[in-house]
């Protein structure tokens, strides 16, 4: 069942309901492609933007499959700017996931015996609470 623009799935259960992820589909007339691509227009610079797919749909953009994407022209007169993210740009680093790690490893290990920044009991801004 489709209620708006989303998609409800019905199981077996009387009320029992839970929405179904779609992908967006194209904005173009009679086509049901996935979006990949978002087009944007800046009216006072007279420019076209055709950029990735926008983390959520906006009123005033437009979603496009890779095939109308990729003929995409713009009006005469304007300018066309393609945005095309390095993929590599967008994967996380190394350096990202290593300081990640020792964040997570030092909130996990105990504080140190003597140290004087924790009272004991406890570990970094948590506290531990005696049973009544």
């Amino acid at each position: 069942m489709t209620v708006g623009r989303a998609s409800v799935e019905l199981s077996g259960d009387v009320g029992s309901v839970r929405p179904m992820m779609r992908q967006r589909p194209c904005s173009r007339p009679s086509c049901g492609a996935p979006a990949v691509a978002t087009l944007t227009y800046v009216y006072a610079d007279s420019t076209a933007v055709l950029g990735p797919l926008a983390t959520h749909a906006e009123p005033h953009c437009y979603d496009l499959c890779e095939h109308h994407a990729s003929r995409l022209t713009a009006p005469r007169g304007w300018a066309m700017v393609r945005l095309q993210p390095d993929p590599e740009a967008l994967k996380p680093s190394t350096s990202e996931l290593a300081a990640l790690a020792d964040l997570v490893r030092g909130v996990a290990t105990p504080a140190a015996e003597g140290d004087s920044t924790h009272a004991p009991g406890t570990r970094g801004h948590l506290r531990l609470l005696p049973n009544p």
